[in-house]
């Protein structure tokens, strides 16, 4: 069974995701950090993949991937390092990207890739959901990989049912209009109130300017889990390369 799957069939409340950016702080960090927070039980792990053009990601996270282009990541790398440690980590994992990138590599060859090195879902934000059940559904189902849309406080009630119905890993809530990373949550709670309201059958997480236990915690009331990124790469980058307690230490405070 999909990892992914067979989390939301074992648990299905109070989840964390870290996001981590592939190649970041140093090329050869990635499979460290992923083994890091597997031990510590995080629940589903997002892997960025470095791109020079993102769209959705704020100034903590572009930086980040820029860092990790010019130390050389590459999707085949990035393949490379997620074989070598796939047996030695069981959360899943979730590359988050962009259409391009993926269109680029060539779609059946990255899904294979996927396959092969433990992948589990996506994230392309760019994608339409429409482009994916009318073109790419069946080759995603073919290995496997689930596929997570977003909903911002701007879609509406009939595209949020249909994305929900779409979604065959998790639907992300974005808690504002705004880019990642903020320092302080900004909370749409009247949007977030609408969203439980209307019953998702899919999971349903909620990331965006969640850094703090407490943000975790708010994020609980109104999802099944809170998507932690920003914060996350800032503490890695003063951790000069002291990982284990620095992952540690982070994610028993957000529990």
């Amino acid at each position: 069974m999909n990892k992914l799957e067979q989390l939301f069939t074992q648990k299905n409340n109070n989840l964390i995701t870290i996001y981590t950016t592939a190649g970041y702080p140093n090329l050869s960090d990635t499979p460290v950090i992923l083994k890091e927070l597997d031990r510590n039980n995080v629940d589903i792990i997002e892997i960025g993949i470095p791109y020079s053009d993102p769209l959705a990601d704020g100034p903590t996270i572009q930086a980040t991937s820029e860092k990790a282009l010019v130390n050389g990541m590459t999707l085949d790398i990035l393949f490379k390092q997620l074989k070598s440690v796939q047996n030695e980590i069981s959360s899943p994992i979730v590359l988050m990207g962009y259409y391009n990138q993926v269109m680029t590599f060539g779609l059946e060859k990255f899904l294979q890739n996927c396959q092969e090195s433990g992948v589990s879902g996506l994230i392309l934000p760019d994608m339409p959901y429409e482009i994916y059940l009318a073109q790419h559904k069946e080759l995603f189902e073919k290995y496997d990989q689930k596929v997570t849309f977003l909903i911002t406080p701007l879609t509406t009630e009939k595209r949020i049912k249909e994305i929900n119905d779409a979604t065959s890993g998790f639907v992300y809530i974005v808690s504002s209009s705004a880019t990642t990373g903020a320092t302080t949550s900004n909370y749409n709670e009247v949007f977030l109130s609408n969203i439980k309201n209307l019953g998702l059958t899919k999971p349903h997480q909620i990331g965006f300017g969640i850094s703090t236990k407490e943000d975790v915690e708010k994020a609980w009331e109104f999802s099944n889990g809170a998507i932690i990124g920003s914060a996350f790469l800032r503490l890695l980058e003063k951790s000069e390369g002291n990982f284990q307690e620095t992952i540690k230490d982070y994610i028993q405070s957000l529990r």
